[in-house]
């Protein structure tokens, strides 16, 4: 099974405290820790582990500068068998569907029968996926949390839907899927597998590469633009209820006709 990866380098949640900039702009992006984006993290373990079992390759891309080989490699020396970098002036800026154009464009060059990503970036939209398989034309699940391979023409797929309850479909090949954090366990990836890896050439791809253009992604073709980031002002803190559960729930009943809740 050939399996392509959509991963991205994001700034590290655990490393950094993230700041808005000055004009509102965007977040202070200043000596900022990066890492892989969680989710894809999931992804990538999850691609390992199909083609461990049932043979093939797990191909990693992402969209972005020369600073985005470090995750390539870090996914890498995690196990992927290859790694590419779309890279191009042209598409900064682009908004879900640009980097979903971007990415379809990769995908065509290619072979795959299957495409995964993480459920979402750090944009926190969880619509690249979804794009992807609209303008593919394939079938798409998203918060998958469970893969099961029937055959090489049919995927089981577990996904995570509202009350905390389990969805299972089946899904044909080739699909995209968009991998819930908690499918597994992203193995640890140690320093001898990043010396493995650095001297590797990882093929990169442009606009022109990619028959991608230019006016349809980047700042100038994105129709969904950002405006502002802001930090939300702190409301009155939570009101902690003492007492047994009589006493509570007799407070509970106060509180809400109190506030209208209640007549």
């Amino acid at each position: 099974m050939e399996i392509l990866v959509c991963v991205k380098r994001v700034p590290d949640n655990e490393e950094n405290e993230i700041e808005v900039n000055g004009s509102g702009s965007d977040i202070d992006r200043g000596d900022l820790v990066y890492s892989v984006n969680e989710w894809d993290n999931y992804a990538v373990e999850e691609a390992i582990e199909m083609v461990d079992e049932h043979g093939g390759s797990v191909t990693v891309v992402t969209v972005g500068d020369d600073e985005a080989d470090e995750v390539l490699r870090r996914e890498m020396a995690m196990g992927a068998n290859n790694g590419l970098l779309l890279k191009d002036d042209a598409f900064n800026g682009s908004d879900g569907k640009g980097i979903a154009t971007v990415l379809k464009a990769a995908v065509d060059k290619g072979n795959y029968d299957l495409i995964m990503t993480g459920a979402q970036a750090d944009d926190g939209a969880g619509q690249v996926g979804g794009m992807l398989a609209a303008m593919m034309d394939v079938p798409y699940a998203s918060l998958v949390n469970k893969i099961e391979v029937i055959d090489d023409k049919k995927l089981k797929v577990g996904r995570e839907i509202e009350g905390g309850n389990q969805e299972m479909n089946e899904i044909d090949l080739p699909c995209v899927l968009s991998i819930q954090t908690g499918i597994n366990e992203p193995r640890y990836v140690g320093i001898r597998g990043i010396r493995k890896v650095a001297s590797v050439e990882i093929p990169t791809m442009n606009a022109g590469d990619l028959g991608v253009d230019a006016g349809a992604v980047g700042a100038g073709g994105a129709k969904a633009k950002r405006l502002d980031y802001f930090v939300p002002e702190l409301g009155e803190g939570a009101e902690m209820l003492e007492g047994d559960m009589d006493e509570i729930l007799d407070k509970v009943i106060e509180l809400l006709k109190a506030k209208g809740g209640l007549k």
